[in-house]
């Protein structure tokens, strides 16, 4: 177990190592030259998206996760659950929704222009395909995050410290700026950084936006410039961004330490009436409205009238290639879970600690990232091999790895492995240590320990992390683009493909199929909020 759970840390900080090597390799020519046309501009434009998602997120999920849980309205119940269904969508999903919708030839332009009478040059109407319209769509697929954060916090939160500022004359509004907010400051702001990890790593919607970041400018680089020592060192620019991010998150979880109160003193909701009730209704509905009703809508009216046909024998082949990505990645992370968490367990120290920790890492990683780290190394090695094999036998190899599957299931472990281990751990601390020392006693090595008695316990978990990362890999796009073999297109790929294309009726279908499985994940988080209500 040891040897295992130490190969999977070396694989899970590979990316990174190969990212490094590829980015000293490039010369300084194409560094200098970077740094003078686009870097500056890719990195101001990631610096202000994630600054505008983390603005939004917070003011939404805070906001939302406020009313639900300490005010009366009506309809509260429902969109108490409501709220969190966005996190089913990808963002590029909305982008292709929202441009059907706002985009010059759209419904609403349309409409506007017949109504007033308006010519075509006549009239003002905000682009949708700008950095301002990639934050709306990012910002309401990722304020789930932050809501379920704060609506836990609100939840734990003692009613002694609000009533105390009320006495203090503090309105209901301003003991909830200056006490319940500050209380909640961790959880709130371990929220809006991982929606900023997840913005930096977004591809498919500030792409088809046309908006330039590091991560539309590593694929540019790989594919259209072909200059893969630039993609390397703009990808390292974007991991340092993405571990400054991560430190961040670690750093404020580390620092949570505000004490809630007695739990005893239940908050008592504030009734709310007349505007201030159709206000706070209003608050909760518009999220859930255009983030999930609106591209609900619009992407199924776009598959009617679509050409595509989900049943047809091109459609069931990408079907069958996601669910045959999902499927392998979910049972190889779930697999690389148990084995890092258990060796965590069973030998607790500095060595199991920082194993756990560098499995952990890859969660702060984006996809493109990711794959430029693995093709590169991995390439090298392919040539190397079969230039040797034809020198030696008079074989051609060809490229054995590269262009394999198993590499890109490689990726997605290494994506996703974070998420898998922290739904192993949140079973695994159920279980009480005397346990293991009474199986111990009883004769059974680690491996018996692990098959006979953690795994039957866990097996809720282990499907719930098997589940998570099935829905995440169903819905990668960077990592996929990058990495897959020739011919080998999954849903998510086709989805891209045919927006860039402009072909938005046809990109409706399979992004409707990645919305349905997401949902799957949602629905259990539905049930989670359902059930802890205050």
């Amino acid at each position: 177990m040891v040897v295992i759970a130490s190969l999977l840390a070396l694989i899970c900080v590979l990316p990174h190592l190969g990212v490094l090597f590829a980015a000293l390799g490039g010369t300084g020519e194409t560094l200098a030259h970077l740094m003078d046309t686009v870097l500056p501009r890719y990195m101001a434009a990631t610096a202000t998206l994630v600054v505008l998602v983390g603005i939004g997120t917070f003011c939404i999920g805070t906001g939302a996760a406020w009313l639900v849980i300490m005010t009366e309205f009506p309809g509260r119940r429902l969109l108490e659950v409501a709220l969190v269904i966005p996190l089913a969508f990808p963002a590029y999903v909305l982008a292709y929704a929202y441009t059907h919708l706002l985009d010059h030839p759209g419904i609403v332009q349309s409409t506007l222009r017949e109504v007033m009478g308006w010519g075509p040059r006549e009239y003002w109407f905000p682009e949708i395909r700008s950095l301002g319209g990639a934050a709306a769509m990012l910002t309401l697929v990722l304020y789930p995050y932050v809501y379920l954060l704060a609506r836990a916090a609100f939840v734990a939160q003692s009613a002694s410290t609000f009533n105390a500022a009320r006495a203090l004359g503090q309105s209901p509004f301003g003991a909830f700026l200056r006490v319940s907010v500050p209380m909640a400051r961790p959880a709130i702001m371990a929220g809006v950084l991982l929606a900023a990890m997840e913005t930096i790593a977004d591809f498919g919607t500030v792409a088809y936006f046309g908006v330039q970041t590091l991560a539309t400018g590593i694929y540019t680089s790989w594919f259209t410039m072909a200059d893969r020592a630039a993609a390397a060192q703009i990808s390292l620019g974007l991991l340092a961004f993405a571990l400054l991010l991560a430190g961040l998150e670690r750093a404020n979880r580390g620092r949570a330490r505000y004490d809630y109160g007695r739990r005893v003193e239940t908050m008592s909701r504030i009734e709310l009436r007349g505007a201030r009730a159709g206000a706070a209704l209003a608050a909760c509905l518009v999220p859930v409205l255009f983030g999930v009703i609106v591209p609900v809508v619009a992407l199924s009216e776009m598959a009617i009238g679509s050409e595509q046909n989900l049943f047809s024998g091109r459609y069931i082949g990408f079907i069958g290639n996601s669910l045959t990505l999902a499927t392998a990645t979910a049972l190889v992370t779930v697999a690389a879970a148990v084995i890092v968490g258990s060796y965590n367990r069973m030998r607790p120290g500095v060595p199991s600690s920082t194993v756990l920790y560098t499995a952990r890492l890859g969660y702060a990683v984006p996809g493109g990232v990711i794959a430029v780290g693995l093709l590169v190394p991995f390439a090298a090695f392919d040539n190397t091999l079969d230039a040797w094999m034809r020198d030696t036998f008079g074989i051609a190899t060809g490229l054995l790895v590269t262009g394999s599957i198993w590499l890109l299931v490689v990726a997605y472990m290494i994506r996703f492995l974070a998420a898998a281990i922290g739904a192993y751990e949140g079973g695994i601390s159920a279980i009480s240590g005397n346990i293991d020392s009474a199986a111990r006693v009883l004769g059974l090595n680690a491996f018996g320990l692990l098959r006979r008695v953690h795994v039957p316990i866990l097996t809720p978990s282990l499907l719930t992390a098997a589940l998570i990362v099935f829905v995440d890999v169903m819905k990668e796009l960077p990592a996929t683009l990058i990495m897959r073999p020739f011919n080998y297109d999954t849903l998510a790929v086709q989805a891209y493909r045919l927006a860039s294309d402009e072909r938005l009726d046809g990109a409706a279908v399979p992004s409707l199929v990645i919305v349905a499985v997401g949902l799957l994940p949602v629905i259990l988080l539905c049930r989670q909020v359902a059930l802890h209500r205050k």
